[in-house]
């Protein structure tokens, strides 16, 4: 059973932000997104095409195996689905998995509680947002074409990347492109994940790093904060991490 999370983040003082304060102003700079699991809730269409997989070819798939995946390269499940007995190349699978996901998600798509919501009202405040998925560009078009035109200025996906997540490419990639034409601080700039390789990818790329554990759950360390839900959240909270890990920053810079 997955233990409960409590908030760890601190909590916004609404009254004490301005309310048109525009982006410049604002000491958040960019949020960069996960997509499964952190704004869809995609996982169970995953194991199932998974099981599916791994069926067709006499063998069997266990919640252990699938919970396993939770947050890799595509690559890296490939191999572990070869080794469960699927007699496809590395390819072939990622596109059989990928084609079904997309199917399932062309005709509902099952959000994460609270993640549009932010997106929009992030989007609304002037704060540029990138999508940095281990699914490949067709599933991440698919997602992106249900929210409104302009929500994310860039998709790094899985197939645009040599490492995936927990290597920091996707997100070093992310963070260079938004940083093309405006001065970007990695310690203003928060990543939203959900699984242990995404938020050891983030924080290995120097980022702010922001836990809502969904499917697995996350080691209490492995993020800068980890929130239960995005449900309810504002730009404001989300600038708030940024407020607090640059005063445990400093703190940890007076006590060395």
């Amino acid at each position: 059973m997955v233990a409960p999370f409590s908030n760890t983040a601190v909590p916004s003082d609404n009254g004490q932000h301005a309310e048109h304060r525009t982006s410049a102003e604002r000491i958040l700079q960019a949020v960069l997104w996960d997509m499964d699991g952190t704004i869809v809730d995609t996982e169970p269409y995953w194991i199932e095409a998974e099981r599916a997989l791994v069926a067709a070819h006499g063998g069997s798939w266990s919640d252990e195996q699938a919970t396993g995946l939770v947050g890799q390269a595509l690559t890296f499940s490939a191999g572990v689905l070869q080794a469960a007995g699927v007699r496809l190349s590395v390819r072939e699978i990622i596109d059989t998995l990928t084609t079904q996901v997309t199917a399932r998600v062309s005709e509902s798509v099952p959000w994460r509680p609270g993640a549009r919501e932010l997106l929009t009202a992030l989007r609304q405040a002037g704060i540029p947002c990138a999508l940095v998925t281990m699914s490949e560009q067709q599933l991440a078009l698919e997602v992106s074409r249900h929210l409104p035109e302009g929500t994310f200025e860039l998709l790094v996906t899985g197939d645009q990347v040599a490492r995936g997540k927990p290597d920091p490419e996707a997100y070093q990639r992310a963070f260079d492109f938004l940083s093309e034409g405006r001065m970007l601080h990695k310690e203003r700039v928060v990543a939203i994940e959900d699984s242990l390789p995404g938020v050891t990818s983030a924080r290995a790329a120097g980022l702010v790093t922001l836990g809502v554990p969904h499917f697995v759950a996350l080691p209490a360390e492995s993020a800068d904060q980890q929130w239960t839900s995005l449900a309810g959240r504002t730009v404001e909270d989300v600038e708030d991490l940024v407020h607090f890990h640059a005063g445990r920053a400093t703190g940890e810079r007076a006590t060395a």
